[in-house]
């Protein structure tokens, strides 16, 4: 559920699924945990569906705000606001 996407939630997609998920990875490479986590994977999807994640902690506080905005770009609930791979 980490990786999911809001639209393949909704069971409507198509390869921009593929730039959350791109997203997601990069969050993790950078902060060593995932933007959606939960107790449980109900809470994760719920996440994931409203989009609620930050860039809180020491973690990201030597984090660039060029990395931040790639993410928060890639990030979008709405396929066409989020970055494409272009």
């Amino acid at each position: 559920p980490y990786y999911i996407s809001p639209e393949v939630l909704a069971g409507e997609y198509n390869h921009m699924c593929d730039i959350w998920s791109l997203g997601v990875i990069l969050y993790i490479l950078v902060a060593g945990y995932p933007p959606f986590y939960g107790n449980n994977d109900s809470d994760i999807l719920r996440k994931v569906k409203d989009v609620i994640y930050d860039f809180e902690g020491e973690e990201w506080a030597n984090i660039s705000h060029n990395v931040r905005d790639l993410i928060s770009g890639m990030l979008v609930k709405d396929v066409n606001v989020r970055f494409t791979i272009d």
